[in-house]
């Protein structure tokens, strides 16, 4: 099986953090051939897609608050980034679900977006942003909020508390704060503090993610008034109530579930080639 299909399978049964990682590479090896400089080795986005510290010029493009979220200035910025969202997203999703992080992702992205413009607009500062640093943060701190002593094992240290990773990253964007790019750091950490305050709100019954319900297939339709039916009365003869006989699945809808459980519990890359073949092949009718 070609690598294509094996991205491709994982992309169709991965979960909701493995595909936001899918589109953050992708839109990096777009950005290659669009926005890169092969001459001075440098990403020179333009402005109606990178986040302008310009309050004037946000009004005019608001929709950058999400685009800067998923362009990166290196390969380096790139690869930490996923890294760490891989990691945070495993956690996070380990007691909430994909929508939720969806929802989490984006709304944190916005927010640190909105903080990093108000205090450029505030300081009088003149600069650009592109990154997902603040969601990837909003996401670890999600989680380090709902289970702080959460034990984590790290290569060379061994056994550590979430909290701890959480405290640690947040201490050294506060130590950088006079940094040239200090943007950056306040967009990390406001995106921290919108995880934090995603959770506490959670505890107390809000689900800021459910606004996320607006974007899927037909969530819009609450706008709508629902359609009557009229009522139809139908005559049937009484029968004896008996046992309901169970649809029997036919031996190639038996094969697809057996292997869609084996996925839901050991991952994709726990099937053998045959499986894999037999699964695309499913998909691809």
């Amino acid at each position: 099986m070609s690598i294509y299909k094996d991205l491709k399978m994982e992309y169709r049964f991965g979960g909701t953090p493995e595909r936001v990682i899918y589109w953050n590479v992708g839109v990096f090896l777009a950005s290659i051939a669009l926005f890169y400089q092969f001459r001075s080795f440098v990403f020179v986005f333009p402005d109606w897609l990178q986040l302008v510290g310009y309050i004037d010029t946000l009004w005019l493009r608001p929709w950058t608050l999400v685009t800067y979220a998923f362009l990166h200035a290196s390969f380096l910025h790139l690869l930490f980034n996923m890294l760490t969202l891989f990691f945070a997203a495993r956690i996070f999703t380990t007691f909430f679900n994909g929508r939720q992080f969806l929802g989490l992702y984006l709304l944190s992205a916005i927010f640190s977006g909105l903080v990093f413009v108000l205090t450029f607009y505030f300081t009088g500062s003149v600069g650009n942003m592109v990154g997902a640093s603040g969601a990837i943060m909003a996401v670890l701190l999600a989680a380090a909020t709902y289970q702080p002593l959460m034990s984590i094992r790290l290569m060379l240290i061994g056994y550590v508390k979430l909290w701890h990773i959480a405290a640690v990253l947040l201490l050294l964007d506060l130590m950088q704060l006079h940094d040239p790019n200090f943007g950056g750091h306040i967009a990390h950490l406001s995106g921290a503090l919108f995880g934090f305050l995603y959770i506490r709100l959670l505890q107390r019954g809000v689900d800021l993610s459910r606004v996320m319900t607006l974007f899927e297939a037909g969530g819009w339709q609450w706008l709508k008034p629902a359609k009557k039916r009229p009522f139809r009365q139908v005559h049937t003869n009484p029968k004896a109530p008996g046992p309901k006989a169970k649809p029997a699945k036919d031996r190639h809808q038996q094969q697809i579930d057996d292997i869609l459980d084996k996925i839901s519990k050991s991952g994709y890359d726990s099937l053998t080639k045959e499986e894999k073949e037999f699964l695309f092949k499913a998909g691809n009718p």
